[in-house]
């Protein structure tokens, strides 16, 4: 599919994110000109790239899918990221937004044109205009390697876990892992029978608790063909108990010492060693990082063919890594499970507002935007899974689907009120963001007396959502067009 000259709604990304937004508007209006751009060969986002041995979801299958688009054929209660990629590319067939979609072409740079009230866009494929951009490119699409000295004299191979090179056999290698993270705990289980020997680097340990996940039977998924309504109250009341996490992890944060019982007594069992135990033992409150959820993953750390640095990685050399005290482990792999830049999107490089500055300048580091959509300065730009979107205890998809309700009805306000576009005011997006980090003040994800990945350079928490989500889409159900400064498509006079 070759690009339009112009498009009235140009999605970036085929994830989650951008599937969500592009199926809610042309559900709303199937005539709608919308094109979806996607960087990579394929859709699917994270759950495309992320093929890391025995890679998961971490929140109920049920719940962590569209809820206009259930699915019967899931085969755990925890999908797998195989079973996730090919539900994605079901819901594009099923809906037709293939059609709309052009693969491998990368958003290169995006310039708000005030006097046309447009979006200049250039892509890898080339240039086109468009009345509005939904960027979908999602938190975590971008690996963050570590700044280490001597990394680039390294002689053996090294990928990150979100590249995994699936052509070098880890059979009789030794490895170092660094970092341990929800990535790591699910990988390294699945690696530790391949190699000869596992060195994981631990910056600080994380709270672990089972997964408890189980296989969907047979007359299990019959009952959900044959009856959706099961399925959907299956996930109604999966909604409902992990929206009740937040009671501890929001508003009543001094119970979670209490919850984390269940986390230490989970780590008695699988660890053996008391010097990896007392290793693994958190000193900060649970949940002020993200909270893992594995069967196996402390049992492996108990192996006595892999080692627990708790020091952190120091250097790297041409035949190993230096841990912080100094100590040398040859290794002949080295796999980051590093995470991600979720303060610091890369897309926002590449976005430019009425005034020159890019969203990222914009930003100074510490993202911000109303409802986590919309950022005074850029109009007719919607965020999907913008700041203050993320969640600690519930699924995401939820988030999406809400901030994708409320691009539809601004969408739909624009076209009845014939506005060319729509800016949301400074004064609303500050109040805004001043509600929240207040409310995120007393949360765990705050004052939980960790560092996590929560937290920008300046402490600020531009990535966690503090409260139900129930009330997040219930903000969202609706454009509040009062709180945005519109120019009328026919006057081009601001009101």
């Amino acid at each position: 599919m070759t690009l339009p000259e112009s498009v009235h709604v140009l999605v970036v990304g085929a994830g989650f994110a951008g599937i969500a937004a592009a199926t809610k508007i042309l559900a709303d209006d199937p005539s709608s000109d919308v094109l979806v751009i996607e960087r990579a060969g394929d859709v699917g986002g994270t759950w495309r790239d992320n093929t890391y041995p025995g890679c998961a979801c971490d929140v109920p299958t049920s719940l962590y899918s569209f809820s206009f688009a259930p699915s019967p054929d899931w085969t755990h209660t925890f999908a797998r990221q195989p079973e996730i990629h090919r539900y994605l590319r079901g819901v594009v067939d099923t809906t037709g937004l293939g059609e709309r979609i052009v693969t491998e072409c990368a958003l290169v740079n995006a310039t708000w044109d005030s006097a046309q009230s447009r979006w200049q866009v250039e892509t890898s494929k080339g240039s086109l205009t468009a009345d509005v951009i939904v960027a979908a490119t999602g938190a975590l699409s971008t690996p963050k390697l570590p700044d280490v000295p001597g990394i680039e004299t390294f002689r053996g191979t090294m990928f990150h876990s979100a590249t995994w090179n699936h052509e070098h056999d880890l059979a009789g290698r030794r490895v170092a892992v660094i970092g341990t993270g929800a990535s790591a705990v699910q990988f390294v289980p699945e690696i530790v029978e391949q190699a000869e020997r596992v060195t994981v680097f631990q910056r600080t340990p994380a709270w672990v608790v089972p997964r408890l996940d189980r296989t969907l039977g047979t007359v299990e998924k019959a009952l959900y063909r044959r009856f959706p309504a099961t399925q959907k109250a299956v996930r109604g009341f999966i909604y409902g108990y992990r929206e009740a996490y937040v009671t501890a992890l929001a508003h009543h944060p001094k119970v979670l010492p209490l919850v984390s019982a269940v986390a230490k007594i989970h780590l008695r069992r699988q660890v053996k060693n008391k010097k990896k135990r007392a290793a693994l033992t958190p000193d900060f409150i649970l949940g002020c990082k993200r909270m893992l959820l594995s069967n196996d993953w402390l049992s492996s750390l108990d192996r006595d063919d892999v080692d627990l640095v708790d020091g952190g990685l120091a250097a790297v050399t041409a035949d190993g890594v230096v841990d912080s005290r100094g100590k040398l482990y040859p290794v002949d792999t080295i796999i980051f499970a590093t995470g991600f830049t979720p303060t610091k999107p890369p897309v926002s490089h590449t976005l430019v507002g009425t005034d020159g500055r890019t969203l990222a300048e914009a930003w100074g580091g510490s993202p911000n935007a109303y409802r986590g959509t919309t950022v005074h300065g850029f109009p007719n730009l919607f965020l999907m899974y913008g700041p203050n979107t993320n969640l600690g205890h519930s699924s995401i998809v939820y988030m999406l689907e809400s901030q994708a309700n409320y691009v539809v009805s601004a969408l739909r306000q624009m076209n009845e009120r014939d506005l060319a576009s729509v800016d949301v005011a400074e004064d609303a997006q500050h109040q805004y963001n001043s509600w929240i980090h207040d409310s995120l003040s007393g949360t765990v994800w705050n004052s939980g007396g960790c560092s996590s990945w929560y937290l920008d350079s300046e402490g600020k928490n531009p990535v966690m959502w503090p409260t139900y989500t129930f009330t997040f889409r219930n903000s969202t159900r609706t454009f509040d067009i009062e709180h945005y400064r519109s120019v009328p498509a026919t006057k081009g006079l601001q009101v």
